[in-house]
């Protein structure tokens, strides 16, 4: 069954090649787009288009379905070509007459954008969820190791003393600015499209503030022409967002994977959560990090194919956005599982004491022993001149002066207040 069948048969290579994966895909917008069939419904008897008995039926089905989805028994079969043909044929065959005014007012255009809009709120409300107790997962590591000493690198040479405290803390911080960009993805997709139609309205009397308050939209979109551009701006706008938070992720595991190989060897994890070698027994490889970086690095490229596909189209609406369903909603789904696999696997790190002794070390307080000087009286050009003939000549020596505590460090207030900046 399709929605726009009238009657004329199709070449079946080009039916194949237009429906794609649609069935498949469909499967995870099935519950949103009764969530908006049955507010549709509402709509059309409020203002007269169908009886209160026939929205009772037709609330009756949607109860059905719904509970079918929740269960796993909801089935696209081959002879639909995606999840709102099956519905409508759904109550059509339940209800007969009454199922086929279900698409009075409506477009399948419309029809998907507010499944979609329906399904991308509650995801990215989710990542939300889950990137605030990643968020708080990084403070209390932070808090928990915050007087442990971390050498800080520039240009991946040793430079300066950090602390774990501050490692944590950092990425911690900085799932705030993602998270910032998060919200406008989820404002820019709060907005009720249902009721465009085919992108230039509806001439029945329809009631377009019901739908947007029976499913809790924030807003509608008020011109139906904007309605039908958002798609594709949408997906734009969530892909930069899933970005933003698998840039952190993936600079993070880039991190862990280098400070557990031997040449750093500042922190390890249980052999539970390390994978071997086929022929090197003593290997312990951080897999889960090393997938988490390059699945990352996969969902940041998301906002270049989303761009690509619908960048030069004119408006109106265009099969093309068929083609953004796919990846969008897998890097919606990938994104979840990484931040959940994250938190799951960073709870269970091994911090390490690091001998500051060492040679490779012998730098890394030079700053702080400039600064000793400046606070004796010296002009910090000739401190800094002072301790570079030193390293120079070979006669620095480390100690030379108490290293100020606070180089490197992070306090309570300071972990307090990164805590009260996450977005609600």
């Amino acid at each position: 069954m399709k929605l726009w069948d009238k009657g004329i048969d199709i070449d079946k290579k080009i039916e194949k090649f237009t429906v794609g994966n649609d069935r498949e895909i469909d499967i995870h917008i099935a519950k949103y787009d009764i969530q908006a069939s049955a507010a549709h419904a509402k709509m059309l008897e409020s203002v007269g288009l169908i009886s209160a008995d026939e929205l009772q039926l037709l609330q009756h089905q949607f109860k059905i379905m719904s509970k079918q989805v929740e269960n796993g028994e909801f089935k696209i079969e081959s002879q639909f070509e995606d999840v709102h043909s099956k519905i409508e044929f759904e109550l059509i065959q339940k209800l007969g007459d009454v199922g086929r005014k279900i698409h009075t007012a409506r477009s399948r255009n419309d029809q998907v954008l507010v499944a979609l809009h329906l399904y991308y709120r509650e995801q990215l409300q989710q990542i939300k969820i889950l990137s605030h107790e990643f968020f708080e997962t990084l403070l209390s590591l932070a808090e928990k190791h915050k007087n442990k000493v971390l050498p800080g690198y520039t240009h991946l040479q040793v430079a300066m003393p950090s602390s774990f405290g501050l490692w944590f803390s950092a990425y911690a911080e900085q799932l705030i600015d993602d998270v910032y960009v998060l919200d406008a993805a989820i404002k820019t997709v709060d907005q009720n499209p249902l009721g465009s139609a085919a992108g230039y309205g509806s001439s029945f009397p329809i009631d377009r503030t019901i739908t947007t308050q029976e499913l809790g939209f924030s807003t509608l979109k008020y011109n139906v022409v904007a309605a039908q551009m958002s798609r594709g701006k949408s997906e734009r706008t969530i892909a930069s967002a899933l970005g933003s938070i698998c840039n952190t992720l993936s600079r993070f595991a880039m991190d862990i994977c280098l400070y557990t190989s031997q040449n750093f060897d500042f922190i390890s994890f249980p052999d539970q959560l390390t994978t071997g070698s086929s022929i090197m027994p003593h290997k312990k490889n951080p897999d889960v990090f090393e997938l988490i970086r390059g699945k990352s690095n996969k969902i940041q490229a998301l906002h270049s194919e989303m761009l690509l596909i619908t960048n030069n189209l004119p408006s109106g609406y265009h099969r093309d956005y068929q083609l953004l369903k796919e990846n969008m909603i897998s890097g919606i789904e990938e994104c979840s599982s990484i931040l959940e696999i994250f938190k799951y696997s960073i709870q269970q790190i091994q911090v390490k004491t690091i001998d500051i002794k060492d040679p490779k070390y012998l730098y890394m307080y030079s700053v702080d022993q400039i600064n000793a000087l400046v606070e004796q009286g010296m002009s910090f050009r000739e401190a800094y001149q002072k301790i570079g003939e030193q390293v120079q000549s070979g006669t620095y020596k480390a100690g030379q002066s108490k290293p100020h505590t606070h180089i490197g460090s992070i306090g309570n207030l300071c972990l307090e207040n990164i805590r009260k900046k996450f977005p609600n």
